[in-house]
């Protein structure tokens, strides 16, 4: 691969640049805060996006490098692959994914896989590197140490880690390590005690235990289900019955009361049937008496008359004194006289008294009518409510039989009284109320049996989180045990066909970057980094000087980017000769110098001794001022 051009529109303090990469070497340079770093940014963020993530870091990339003044946050690079294909990267670093085209400026973004997580992967996809990869091999950056006594140890140690693991920052020996010990702090094994799965495997005992004591409580369950189920069918047919015995009791009730209104009436009609006798005996007591008085009267005037016409019929046929007899026919007539005056004035009498007799027999008669027909009234009345009594009485008894439709007794209870159907209904509620203490009761024992049933769950459901956990740590320690194995593969492979392809191309540089002083590089598990001298003498690695041991990683680390990719990728080495003196200085430029023919080389510089020292040789630079 190689960049051919950048134009930086807004990335930190960098704004509307242009810059064009050559081939050669591209040498970089500017003062401290010039925006070197910025730059070097900016190369990372147009393949792999300005992150958001702070990872460890105070601020991110995407904060950290918004432009300060320039409303555009964006930029474009021109690079073209080995091949020979050219495209072009356009990205607005506010946006996760970039646009990409080729030479006939198709978009063709839409063509590599977009990851929800990383965004667009054209680069891994042409380069074959991924974002840790790239950094690790083609990016050398800056140093972070002071190069002290400390440091050597620590460059030495990243120069045996990429000559075992091919990783700076992996060791072999630790990486086993670590994950020995991460086998047995986060799993652990059978001899251990007091590990994840030292601790997973006797609680799974344990509330395998707890659990087996509490099944007894299923049995239990389902018999104390049964009673219940019994039990309130029992009272559900109880409170049938009893709303059953509740209805004919509201019938009996209304019976009674129809009874009632009935026997009121028959009262009234008994009442009208004693007036009207009354009233019959008071019309047949006058009758009587007037006959009487007529008949008394007209007794005592006959026997009057009977006695003076005796009398004078027999003066008259004694012919006796005359006197007499005109004494006798003078007071019979006298007698006549008075008695027609008598009668007639009786008869006057006895008109008006007859009158106000028969006024008040007729009185009599129409108080006797009046009461009569409401005796009969009454009595259609009497009639017709009992009639209705029965009807509906017979509907309600039918209507009933047929809701309840039972077979216990409860027809022949129809029949029965009023305080016989109250007695029963009584009895009953007494035997509901009895089998509702039985529920309760039994819902007392269920609540018991539950609680233990849902410990018996809460164990089951922890015994299938353990489970869970013992599965996961089985398959932690199946991951760690892979892991091991596919390490040590690596590693095998690593130190019998990659290692000494890397220490026989490091021993190559090493000999023509330190003018032939160190030869022969040699790296085991054993004696860890050697190093020939000129006199053939083998010294440990970290015997070697500061700046020696500071070129020998670079030159290993030039080594592998010829392995790491099928692409060429640019060399970047930001601020990687600080340490190095003018010879060794001169020494690597060489090299690198006849190493550009192959790869594109980009020297970040804050002085000016790259720069004459490239001068110096004559090697053709392409000098960037920033």
């Amino acid at each position: 691969m190689e960049i051919n051009y950048l134009k930086i529109n807004g990335f930190g303090k960098l704004e509307d640049k242009e810059i064009e990469l050559k081939e050669s070497i591209n040498l970089v340079c500017g003062k401290n805060e010039s925006g070197k770093t910025t730059f070097l940014k900016f190369l990372f963020s147009m393949f792999f996006g300005a992150s958001k993530n702070k990872n460890g870091k105070e601020i991110a990339d995407y904060d950290k490098y918004m432009p300060w003044k320039a409303q555009e946050f964006s930029g474009k690079m021109v690079y073209k692959l080995d091949n020979g294909e050219s495209f072009e990267l356009f990205r607005d670093f506010r946006k996760k994914n970039p646009s990409i085209y080729n030479e006939k400026k198709e978009d063709i973004s839409k063509k590599f896989n977009i990851d929800k997580t990383k965004g667009n992967e054209f680069f891994y996809e042409q380069t074959g590197l991924d974002e840790i990869m790239w950094r690790n091999t083609s990016l050398v950056e800056q140093q972070e140490i002071v190069l002290d006594g400390k440091s050597q140890n620590v460059l030495t140690q990243k120069i045996s880690n990429l000559l075992s693991t091919g990783d700076d920052n992996v060791s072999y020996k630790k990486s086993v390590d670590k994950l020995n010990k991460k086998l047995i702090e986060e799993v652990g094994t059978e001899r251990t005690t007091g590990r994840p799965i030292n601790n997973v495997m006797q609680k799974i005992v344990d509330l395998n235990c707890e659990r087996e004591e509490l099944e007894k409580y299923v049995i239990q369950k389902d018999e104390v289900d049964a009673i219940k189920t019994n039990l309130k069918e029992e009272l559900e047919n109880k409170l049938v019955y009893i709303e059953a015995i509740k209805e004919l009791k509201k019938i009996k009730e209304d019976e009674v009361l129809d009874l009632e209104k009935i026997s009121i009436k028959n009262g009234i009609r008994d009442e009208y049937e004693e007036k009207i006798n009354e009233l019959k005996n008071e019309l047949r007591v006058n009758e009587k008496e007037e006959g009487k008085e007529t008949k008394k009267v007209s007794i005592f005037n006959l026997l009057i008359m009977n006695i003076l016409i005796i009398a004078n019929i027999v003066l008259n046929l004694m012919e006796t004194n005359i006197i007499l007899e005109s004494v006798v026919l003078a007071i019979t007539i006298i007698y006549l006289l008075v008695n027609l005056k008598l009668f007639m004035k009786y008869k006057k009498l006895k008109r008006k008294k007859d009158s106000e007799s028969a006024n008040k027999l007729n009185k009599i008669k129409n108080e006797i009518e009046i009461n009569n027909k409401n005796r009969v009234k009454i009595e259609k009345e009497i009639d017709k409510l009992n009639k209705e009594l029965k009807s509906q009485n017979q509907i309600k008894y039918n209507v009933l039989k047929t809701k309840f439709n039972r077979g216990d007794g409860f027809n022949e209870l129809a029949s029965c009284s009023l305080d016989i159907i109250k007695s029963k209904l009584e009895i009953e509620q007494n035997i509901c109320n009895s089998v509702s203490l039985q529920i309760r009761e039994v819902e007392t024992e269920e609540k018991g049996v539950v609680r233990n049933l849902e410990k018996k769950a809460f164990y089951e459901e922890e015994l299938l989180g353990l489970e869970g956990e013992k599965e996961e740590l089985q398959q932690l320690e199946t991951v760690i045990t892979l892991a091991k194995s596919a390490l040590e593969t690596a590693y095998e492979k690593m130190k019998d066909e990659i290692t000494p392809k890397f220490t026989e191309d490091l021993s190559k540089l090493m000999e023509k970057i330190s003018d032939g002083k160190y030869k022969n590089i040699s790296f085991s598990d054993e004696s860890g980094l050697r190093v020939e001298l000129d006199s053939g003498k083998y010294i440990d690695g970290n015997l070697l000087s500061i700046g020696t041991i500071d070129q020998l990683y670079l030159a290993l680390r030039l080594s592998i980017i010829r392995e790491i990719s099928e692409e060429r990728m640019p060399i970047i080495l930001d601020e990687s000769f600080v340490y190095y003196d003018k010879e060794r200085l001169k020494n690597i430029l060489e090299y690198l110098n006849k190493w550009c023919k192959k790869f594109q080389i980009i020297l970040l510089s804050c002085s000016n001794r790259e720069r004459e020292v490239l001068e110096e040789l004559g090697i053709k630079h392409n000098l960037i001022e920033l």
